[in-house]
């Protein structure tokens, strides 16, 4: 179904709505028109574009115009060059993936809750005549076990809520050890039939996000592996990815990755061999995928040191 919707080749626009310092240089220039031209020449078929509340939300719960028309211009850019749209919440109050956001309460709080709701009734109202080239992604990797309850409370809720307004809009829902599919098992059936799976791909750290800044003291930031030497193998990742497949079968959803990538400090020859593993167990699946990330963020398809692979890596994607 996604592939056949358009969401099957996707690229994340990260840091531009999101992980940035939110200054209308950086909001008006990182990501512009040609960048979306180049996306679609290409071959990708959609784009995620991960969002931060404050871009679009005041910290009393009110919506920003202004971001939200940034978003109508996105929208309208990836429908002029044919491309669909994954509009992911990536850090809402009170939450955010990276503990150096200093965001926290929102499992708790139901006042941090309401706002959520707001966001998405809001995107709901706003863009859920857009369902055949929209998706809307409920948050960026929840990351802690003892979230989970909440989770499956507030995400259900979040969807019934959605449907008010977006009966026809597809959602995706993630798990807790930052999207991990390994953790997909432990998430209810989904609220309905428009509801998919979703899971984040960086396994295993040591080789993607080798020498990584913010892993703190999670692996020996010095070290540094080939692919050889990971432990990865096509083998390896069909073993790991077993229990989402088998989830997403038992409650008839679809599987979608939303990021997977390799940290630029590993040379392209080595991740293109990452890559090329990984994507055969993902073809095998029919697992819709978008790469992290188009451009800079440790991870830019589009940076300079690709020039060598990346004929060969988009033609993988």
């Amino acid at each position: 179904m996604l592939k056949e919707r358009g969401f099957y080749r996707g690229v994340n626009l990260g840091g531009w709505l999101s992980q940035c310092d939110y200054s209308a240089e950086r909001l008006d220039g990182f990501i512009t028109e040609p960048d979306f031209a180049q996306i679609a020449r290409w071959g990708f078929d959609h784009v995620r574009i991960p969002i931060d509340y404050n871009v679009i939300q005041n910290e009393d719960g009110s919506m920003k115009e202004e971001g939200l028309r940034r978003i109508d211009a996105a929208l309208a850019l990836c429908r002029k060059y044919g491309l669909n749209t994954v509009l992911d919440l990536h850090k809402t109050q009170g939450f955010s993936f990276d503990d150096g956001e200093h965001e926290e309460g929102f499992f708790t709080s139901e006042e941090y809750q309401k706002k959520f709701y707001a966001i998405w009734e809001n995107f709901a109202a706003r863009w859920g005549a857009l369902h055949e080239h929209v998706i809307f992604e409920l948050l960026n990797e929840v990351t802690e076990k003892e979230y989970l309850p909440a989770w499956k409370r507030i995400s259900r809720e979040c969807v019934r809520r959605i449907r008010a307004a977006a009966p026809e809009m597809y959602v995706l829902l993630g798990s807790y050890q930052w999207n991990s599919a390994r953790t997909l098992p432990e998430l209810d059936a989904p609220y309905d039939d428009h509801v998919i799976y979703n899971f984040h791909f960086y396994e295993p750290h040591v080789f993607t996000h080798q020498g990584a800044y913010w892993m703190d003291d999670r692996f020996d930031r010095d070290r540094r592996l080939s692919y050889a030497e990971c432990g990865a193998s096509e083998a390896w990742f069909e073993d790991f990815l077993a229990p989402a497949f088998e989830k997403a079968e038992k409650e008839h959803s679809e599987l979608y990755c939303g990021e997977f990538g390799v940290i630029d400090v590993v040379p392209p020859t080595e991740a293109l061999k990452w890559f090329r593993d990984l994507h055969a167990v993902f073809e095998r699946h029919g697992v819709a995928h978008s790469l992290w990330s188009y451009k800079q963020m440790d991870f830019g398809l589009c940076d300079e040191r690709m020039d060598g692979v990346r004929g060969e890596l988009l033609a993988l994607l």
